[in-house]
This record gives structure tokens, sequence and C-alpha cells, in this order.
């Protein structure tokens, strides 16, 4: 059986969404969060960097959530979350962008904003206005220029996915984290057409389907 080592509040829930949509029948091994809101040593038998999501499938364990929606995709998705021929280079492009661009400038502002509420109450306004000033003036305007490049490149799509078919494809599944986390954190810092995105996304059943089997997700505004 297909097991998928799932972490609340993680990439993990964009797996268990795509399996939700590609019908395979899957188990879940649950993992939850330590106070610092790391994942548990516990992880660390299954992948040598202790991080989710991991799969195993039989005599394969894998890592990544990219490599993980790619593989999941060729081996049990029989023609389904393919873009069409002129979504491919869309697809590809989103589905790599996602981890290799995107998410780091996400983290950063995640870590920014973590940092000073965590540490002691006497330091902590001290913290706030350094790491709010590193905000300002590094990780914001590398925002913007993300949040815009997506904007710019949804509100042109012939649908309201990534690759502009009629379905979702691998950069839907790798797109979704990052921008619900900023839509239910950040709302104001989005534009309309990635609102339809993420709405798009929690409207879907397979979607919902995930989340009861998945339990608990910050990100899932519905």
């Amino acid at each position: 059986m297909l097991t998928v080592h799932h972490l609340n509040n993680s990439r993990s829930q964009r797996v268990l969404w795509l399996l939700e949509e590609l019908g395979t029948p899957y188990e879940i091994k649950k993992y939850e969060r330590t106070p610092q809101q790391r994942a548990p040593p516990e992880l660390l038998a299954i992948s040598p960097l202790g991080k989710s999501p991991v799969i195993t499938d039989g005599s394969v364990t894998l890592a990544e959530s990219g490599a993980i929606v790619e593989y999941l995709i060729g081996k049990y998705g029989n023609g389904k979350a393919v873009p069409t021929d002129s979504g491919y280079l869309d697809n590809l492009y989103f589905t790599h962008y996602a981890e290799g661009s995107f998410m780091p400038i996400v983290t950063q502002k995640y870590i920014f904003d973590f940092i000073p509420k965590q540490a002691p109450f006497f330091i902590r306004p001290i913290l706030s206005l350094v790491f709010g000033q590193l905000d300002k003036q590094f990780v914001q305007p590398e925002m913007t220029k993300h949040l815009t490049l997506i904007e710019a490149h949804l509100s042109k799509s012939q649908s309201v996915w990534f690759a502009g078919g009629a379905e979702p494809t691998a950069a839907d599944y790798q797109m979704a984290f990052p921008l619900e986390a900023l839509v239910a954190y950040t709302p104001g810092s989005v534009g309309p057409s990635i609102k339809k995105f993420v709405d798009a996304v929690h409207s879907r059943e397979a979607y919902s389907k995930a989340l009861e089997k998945g339990g608990p997700y910050s990100y899932a505004t519905m």
C-alpha cells in the first residue's frame, strides 16, 4: 500500500489532495509538529532529512514534494493531471518555480515574523523592529515581484489553473501550498486572480476529502 507520511500544516497536504484527485488508494501515517513547529524526530526513521512529505510505495521511499507529485502523476495518473501541449511550458515552469524561487521568500517572511514572537518578552520589541526593517527592505520587495508575476500569469490563463487546462496539473499542486498560506494570513497582499485560484482549489471535492483524512490544516480558509 502506498503510504503518505503526513505532517500537520505542511506540504504533504498537497500530496493527499493529488491522491484524492487521482483516485489512488493510500494510507496515512500522521506526525505532529513539536512546540517549536519542527518536524518530530520520528520522521528521521523514514527519510535522512526528517521532513515531510515522504511517501513509501513498495520498495520506493521518496521525499521532496515536487518529486513526489511528478512520481505519482507518472505512475498513477492514467492520463489525469497532464497539461495540454499549449500549457506544457507553464506547467513545467511553475512546478519547479514553486519550491525553487517562490517558497524561499515565503519562508523568509514566515521566519522574520516568527522569531520576534518566540523571543523573550524583554527583547521582543527590539527584534520586532530589526526583523520588521529586514522584511521591509529585503523580503517585501521580492515578495511583491513574485506576487505580481503570479497574478499576471493567472489573470491571462485560459482557466483558473496555471497550465490553462480544465483540470489541475503538477504546477497547481505545487503552487497551492504557498498561495493558500498567503491568502490565509496576508489576504491583502494577493490579487483577485490568486484568490480565485485558491478558492478553486478549496472548492474541489478531492481537496475536501484530503482535509477530512489529513486532519486540521491552518491554511484551508474554507
